[in-house]
């Protein structure tokens, strides 16, 4: 079951949100138990929405060629395919200036069909400048 936005009551905002392996937007421990915490709310029913950073950059892959010498790279992250892009943007006034927020939402189900929404917040817009 879907919650309406006055059904909310806890938001959950995290760094990063390991809710599956597929969405590398988390690097390890506090990613991993953000998830569980996630999964275990949406089992349980509780009425919260959980907000996020995404992170289209993550670990990178490394190669070590026939010299011995390791060379990485850094695949991006599309988000589209697996995260449902919102029609609005807003601004949050940093170091006076106001960078522009896009989000992006997660519906995750329970185990007893609860659906949990995720909001992950992407900075990376034209809009911006590189270092937001």
């Amino acid at each position: 079951m879907i919650m309406t936005e006055s059904q909310i009551k806890i938001a959950y905002f995290s760094a990063e949100i390991g809710i599956s392996s597929s969405l590398p937007t988390y690097s390890g421990g506090l990613g991993v138990l953000a998830g569980d915490h996630i999964k275990a709310a949406a089992d349980e029913g509780l009425p919260l929405c959980a907000i996020t950073l995404l992170y289209k950059e993550g670990y990178f892959k490394q190669r070590i060629d026939e010299e011995g010498h390791q060379t990485e790279t850094y695949p991006k992250f599309d988000p589209e395919p697996l995260l449902k892009k919102l029609d609005f943007t807003f601004p949050l006034h940093l170091q006076g200036r106001d960078v522009q927020i896009e989000v992006y939402r997660l519906d995750y189900t329970g185990l007893n069909g609860h659906i949990l929404p995720i909001y992950f917040m992407d900075t990376d817009l034209e809009s911006n400048s590189d270092e937001d």
